[in-house]
């Protein structure tokens, strides 16, 4: 065997024993590497203890070797963490934050199809950050971003079903209202047309009236104005709420008329004229007076004992006929 140079050609595993190679053997070895393992670091030439023969497939014994060690980065972070959580430094929750809102971004462009607007999204996921870095614990010995995935997407799941809804409806109705509208969007994709109630309760292996329940609790999802403009047949457009009816008064008149017209009945003619005359015609007691040949007092009396026999009829509590006026 050739005696060992002084540089050590380190990188390089076969099996699980480093490669120690001659200078005078090198040649010979590169040429039979291929173009992808020809990279090598030449370690410092600074005198090096002997190193013994060794036994193929063994480990090699070097007293130079180090203990794996977490990458820099992931040091930096651990003490950030702890100037933040052991010391209050501000800054290093600051700059903790800012390490990880590239990521907090990718979580909210998740939820982009929805109809929430990015910015509000944005929020809510920073949000989640803020609470996974005041939550994680280092001494667990797991990386930051294997807490702080969950703990933001569960904001934005919590924001969608409890902000978003504009009409309130219980957790257990929206999760289904979700899993419906997931199962038809997976159905239409795969056949291509939009499934049935039967086809969606047999995908989900659910009751159809489950499935009926949850498409009537997805509608109060949002709302529409009733400013919102609607386009007419007319290519004219209005607001919802200009479409809308309005309670017809003439309905009360339409019964007072029915009930009234009722108790008119039991009336004799000479109080029906009467009453025709100062309620239809509009005339004074002096000219209903003049025309039926009585005086003012009289008509004034008949009008008064006329409108307490109608509100007795009305109530049903007068049946029967009316005796006449003298």
């Amino acid at each position: 065997m050739h005696p060992l140079a002084g540089a050590r050609i380190a990188g390089w595993r076969l099996g699980y024993a480093p490669v120690v190679v001659d200078h005078a053997a090198r040649p010979a070895l590169v040429g039979h590497m291929t173009p992808s393992l020809q990279r090598v670091e030449h370690v410092s030439k600074a005198p090096t203890q002997p190193v013994s023969e060794v036994a193929p497939g063994g480990p090699a014994p070097s007293s130079g070797m180090h203990e794996r060690r977490p990458p820099a980065d992931e040091r930096q972070i651990v003490h950030l963490f702890e100037r933040w959580q052991q010391h209050g430094d501000g800054g290093a929750r600051d700059l903790l934050v800012e390490r990880y809102l590239p990521l907090t971004r990718s979580l909210a462009r998740r939820y982009m199809r929805s109809s929430e607007p990015f910015e509000d999204l944005m929020q809510v996921a920073s949000l989640g950050l803020v609470k996974a870095l005041d939550r994680f614990d280092t001494a667990r010995g797991y990386r930051f971003a294997a807490f702080a995935v969950p703990t933001i997407l569960g904001e934005l799941r919590r924001y969608f079903r409890d902000s978003t809804w504009s009409v309130h409806v219980p957790r257990g109705a929206q999760e289904r209202a979700l899993r419906v509208e997931d199962a038809q969007q997976q159905l239409t994709s795969a056949t291509g047309r939009a499934p049935t109630v039967a086809h969606i309760a047999q995908y989900l292996e659910v009751s159809m009236e489950e499935v009926l329940s949850s498409l009537q609790a997805s509608q109060a999802y949002s709302t529409l104005s009733l400013d919102a403009p609607r386009r007419t047949t007319d290519d004219e457009t209005d607001s919802y709420g200009e479409s809308l009816g309005a309670e017809d008064e003439r309905f009360e008149r339409v019964e007072a008329d029915v009930v009234i017209s009722d108790a008119l009945r039991h009336l004799p003619a000479r109080e029906r004229r009467i009453l025709y005359l100062r309620f239809v015609k509009d005339l004074t007691q002096s000219e209903i007076a003049a025309r039926v040949g009585l005086s003012q007092m009289q008509i004034s009396r008949l009008l008064r004992r006329s409108l307490e026999q109608l509100r007795a009829y009305a109530d049903g509590s007068l049946p029967g006929e009316l005796p006449a006026v003298p």
